[in-house]
């Protein structure tokens, strides 16, 4: 487990305002520049020393999975891509010539720490996926590819409404920090 930092201008804050942090930015984030997943690492990498590029490739697990609508929260990909970043295996520990036993069971260890930002989300909305988590929020799926859907997504509250998508990538930056202060990879 790799240790998370705070960067200086988040480090007076006390462990029951952190999340809040978290949450609001996660919340603005996506308010202001859409992609569920992209927003939810965007708020964890504004409090913490998070390489730029783990927000960059973010991107495309928006949207239930590079915009299909079919699979994933982004919110929770992005949750577990940070999650990743300190717990998961690293190159070193991968082979493409033999097993690698110690990068297995790195693997392995790393699991716990994931499942439980998905079990946030099962208990939250009862369920990991982004179509079911819509037609919880809205009745329905939009497919924001089309103009007329994204001005209906919109109009619905999507990027405005304090229930909606924006509350989601909130509570996935929130429960993401939370996980990382409980397993101790963050100490505050």
């Amino acid at each position: 487990m790799e240790q998370a930092k705070l960067r200086e201008k988040y480090r007076n804050l006390s462990r029951e305002a952190l999340p809040e942090a978290a949450y609001d930015l996660g919340f603005n984030f996506e308010k202001y520049n859409f992609s569920c997943s992209q927003s939810t690492v965007a708020a964890l990498h504004e409090l913490l020393e998070i390489d730029d590029a783990v927000v960059k490739v973010a991107m495309p697990l928006s949207g239930g999975t590079a915009e299909q609508f079919l699979g994933t929260c982004g919110a929770l990909s992005g949750g577990l891509m940070v999650l990743s970043y300190y717990f998961g295996r690293t190159p070193d520990k991968m082979s493409y010539k033999e097993t690698a036993k110690e990068g297995i069971k790195d693997l392995f260890a790393s699991m716990p720490v994931t499942k439980m930002l998905a079990d946030k989300f099962v208990e939250e909305y009862g369920t990991i996926l982004c179509p079911h988590i819509h037609r919880q929020l809205f009745g329905r799926t939009y497919w924001l590819r089309d103009q007329q859907e994204l001005e209906k997504f919109e109009k619905a509250g999507g990027h405005s409404a304090p229930d909606k998508c924006c509350s989601v990538a909130g509570k996935g930056a929130r429960w993401t920090l939370e996980i990382l202060m409980d397993t101790g990879a963050l100490k505050v």
